[in-house]
């Protein structure tokens, strides 16, 4: 799972508050229960030496202190019900003092005496024997003489109550949470899942598919607004390409005919026996840049046709390996005049879906190239194979390779890897641009990468026909 997703961390958060939540509340629930039982507890004691004042101590100089004791021992039986009572006069003499509960949790001879005067009913907790005990105290009056009347019980059972809710409480806290984190994950997952819907509606919007848009959900929320302001995005870059596009097709098809009426007149003017041997160089020098312009405005043409998607295609099955083998040859010649070994590795079949012409340009732009800049005495190595489902073309050359930082930039148009250095290699940069172009235009890809021992590798992938 990703840790840095929407999704994780809302979830994390919206877990992590809910678990706060819970143990906030459980405390507060767990404190109320125990409030609630010791209040209740001195209340039930506090009745109790309430009727011990009215019924028994009221009449004790007419019944005597024996009938008190064993009223007492009757009524309310503190050993046998693990209870505490303790009758004192007011100059701390002891009248009635219960015995040892059943159960042993305290030792009423270690119970303190109230350490000040007793003015009204009071309560509070003496530790015991490891255990405390609730004890309220209740002052009483009976002819001149004063009482209190100390009624109490161990807390054990407030405890063990106490234990048994925090069991059930951590129990069914952890079980609604986790259900709870579980729906919540799920929740987000359902709210989320447009984003990925969008996310890979957005991957497959390049250059050459503008007019696709991200899907809209009708929800009403953030989501539905980002991806119609999205939409709106698109639509304004689509129009820009296009206007591009139009602009460079136009003026790559308008200059055409100017350089073609500037070479015919160049041409023309050489017919003129006249001229000097300088203006006639100058002339062929003219000729030969004019040659050169014509080139660069028929490869924006092309680039301009293949972005816009109007190129004229015939896309058939193919042989690539026979495709590059029969290029290979044609441009021998070329590698012979420069000296360079060119080689090819296409002995397996390798059929693809495309279109031939543009094929066999891809073929002739990266063969060029790679005879271009590698120097005499060297090699170029063309291969064809098929991985992964899909055909590759590699061309291999032994030149001085591209430098790292220009990697990433060797397809952009007009780009010339280290321009000082090969000024005077001929060409405008638009060879690798329309490669990508037709490689894209064929859903393949295309890619370059240095040797590690020198020289640079040019990596065509297409998809296998079915």
């Amino acid at each position: 799972m990703n840790t840095r997703s929407i999704r994780f961390r809302l979830t994390a958060w919206y877990g992590g508050l809910l678990v706060v939540l819970g143990l906030g509340f459980g405390t507060y629930c767990y404190w109320r229960l125990d409030h609630f039982l010791s209040l209740y507890l001195t209340e039930l004691f506090s009745r109790r030496a309430e009727r011990i004042a009215n019924t028994l101590l009221g009449n004790i100089e007419r019944n005597g202190e024996a009938y008190l004791r064993s009223e007492i021992e009757a009524r309310y039986a503190p050993e046998t019900n693990d209870r505490f009572i303790r009758v004192t006069r007011g100059d701390g003499s002891v009248i009635y003092l219960s015995g040892e509960p059943n159960d042993q949790s305290f030792n009423p001879k270690e119970v303190a005496r109230p350490v000040k005067a007793i003015s009204g009913l009071s309560s509070r907790i003496e530790h015991v024997g490891g255990n405390d005990l609730l004890i309220s105290a209740l002052p009483f009056v009976s002819g001149q003489q004063q009482y209190v009347i100390e009624v109490g019980e161990s807390a054990l059972p407030i405890k063990e109550v106490l234990q048994k809710f925090l069991v059930s409480l951590l129990i069914g806290l952890s079980v609604v949470l986790a259900g709870a984190i579980w729906g919540g994950f799920l929740v987000i997952r359902w709210a989320l899942a447009p984003v990925k819907k969008i996310t890979s509606t957005a991957d497959e919007i390049t250059s050459l598919h503008l007019d696709k848009r991200l899907p809209i959900v009708e929800t009403g929320d953030e989501i539905e607004s980002l991806s119609k302001t999205l939409n709106r995005m698109i639509g304004r870059l689509e129009e820009s390409f296009r206007s591009v596009n139009r602009f460079t097709a136009d003026a790559s098809h308008e200059l055409r005919t100017p350089l073609t009426i500037i070479r015919g007149e160049l041409e023309t003017s050489l017919l003129d026996k006249s001229l000097s041997k300088n203006v006639r160089q100058t002339i062929y020098s003219l000729i030969e840049e004019t040659e050169n312009l014509s080139k660069i405005v028929q490869c924006l043409l092309s680039l301009s046709r293949l972005d816009a998607g109007s190129a004229q295609m015939e896309c058939v099955r193919l042989n690539l390996a026979d495709l590059v083998a029969t290029t290979t040859d044609q441009m021998a010649p070329l590698a012979d005049e420069k000296h360079v070994t060119l080689t090819t590795q296409a002995d397996e079949e390798v059929e693809v879906i495309g279109d031939q012409v543009r094929l066999r340009q891809v073929v002739v732009n990266l063969l060029d190239n790679a005879i271009k800049y590698t120097p005499e005495g060297g090699t170029v190595t063309v291969g064809v194979n098929a991985t992964d489902r899909r055909a590759q073309l590699e061309v291999s050359d032994s030149g001085p390779g591209i430098p790292t930082g220009d990697l990433p930039r060797v397809f952009d148009r007009f780009f010339r890897a280290d321009r000082i250095r090969l000024a005077t290699i001929e060409g405008a940069g638009l060879g690798l641009s329309i490669v990508q172009s037709i490689c894209t235009a064929h859903g393949g890809l295309v890619k370059a990468e240095n040797h590690v021992d020198g020289g640079c590798r040019i990596i065509v992938q297409l998809p296998l026909a079915n």
